[in-house]
């Protein structure tokens, strides 16, 4: 039998393999926003979660044309917990960049210690009021997750949130709910979202587990666990195609198209409440049930955010939860 032949592994789309800046990464919400610039109802983009850990739904398939449709099915799901968000700043926009930025005069405090408040105590609703139309593009929301009120943490994360609706909207929206307590239920209350986050890290691997290739001869010279000629003599180089060892995981990714099998208010009664996942806890807040596999390891933060190219197959699928197991 022949010995397997091909190119090696590992996808060329993000480079170069080096871990990510930050856990929460940033998103470009100009896609997105328009997408859901025709939605009636005009709410924030995105929201930030807590991977609590994997589970078995044991749920009704409700989905059209589908070969399951009214049958009961188990699903594997993942758990992320959603702490309230609330409102840190508000950014005005021109000519895409930040024209002025106003604080919100009611913070946490948590955040005393990230954030410098100014000396003179800030009137925030007096300050939007002097805002006109003219005088910005587009406005964006710094919000801060009450991680305090969950099991893992007390420091908030942040991170700047789109919102949708024109920018009369988006004012009046700001200015309605410059206090308000935000709600995973009343931002994705089912469909599709996109997650943003970090993988897991691995370290600093060989390039047979990097980019998966395929072990030498047992008796090669140099090595087997590595490629049998990293490139030519001229030009002098080595180029950046070649499989070599370095950083593996711990980079931002995005997985599109989450199905939504849940988005629930934490109850007394919930058996979600009740039950305890490894290296996690206990789910203390709100929470969200999706479908499949998230990127990162358990109290990992991700970034929740409106689908950014929807498909059909993913939105028509309806998932009625029943049990988690």
């Amino acid at each position: 039998m022949g010995r397997k032949q091909g190119p090696r592994k590992g996808s060329m789309q993000v480079w170069p393999r080096k871990r990510a800046a930050k856990f929460l990464p940033r998103v470009n919400w100009n896609p997105v926003l328009q997408k859901k610039s025709g939605d009636k109802n005009v709410n924030i983009l995105g929201f930030i979660g807590y991977k609590a850990g994997m589970a078995s739904a044991y749920v009704k398939d409700s989905t059209a044309d589908s070969m399951t449709k009214n049958k009961r099915i188990i699903v594997p799901v993942t758990v992320v917990e959603c702490p309230t968000m609330k409102i840190l700043s508000i950014r005005f926009y021109k000519n895409k960049k930040v024209l002025k930025e106003i604080l919100n005069e009611v913070l946490d405090k948590e955040l005393i210690r990230i954030v410098k408040m100014p000396k003179n105590k800030v009137d925030t609703k007096a300050l939007l009021e002097k805002i006109k139309l003219e005088d910005f593009d587009d406005v964006k929301l710094m919000m801060y997750s009450e991680a305090k009120k969950t099991e893992i943490k007390k420091t908030p994360d942040i991170s700047e949130i789109g919102l949708s609706g024109t920018k009369e909207d988006k004012l009046h929206f700001v200015k309605s709910n410059l206090h308000k307590e935000f709600s995973i239920s009343e931002v994705f209350p089912k469909g599709v979202v996109d997650i943003r986050g970090i993988s897991k890290g691995h370290g600093f691997q060989g390039a047979v587990k990097r980019y998966g290739i395929r072990l030498r001869f047992h008796k090669s010279e140099k090595g087997v666990r590595r490629v049998g000629s990293i490139g030519a003599w001229h030009p002098i180089g080595v180029r950046f195609r070649v499989p070599m060892p370095g950083q593996h995981g711990l980079h931002t990714r995005i997985c599109l198209n989450s199905n939504i099998v849940a988005s629930k208010k934490l109850t007394e009664n919930d058996p979600v409440a009740k039950r305890v996942f490894y290296n996690y806890g206990l789910v203390r807040t709100d929470y969200i049930i999706l479908r499949g596999s998230v990127q990162g390891s358990q109290k990992r933060q991700l970034l929740l955010t409106a689908p950014y190219r929807p498909t059909k197959k993913q939105i028509k699928k309806n998932y009625e939860l029943i049990e988690l197991r």
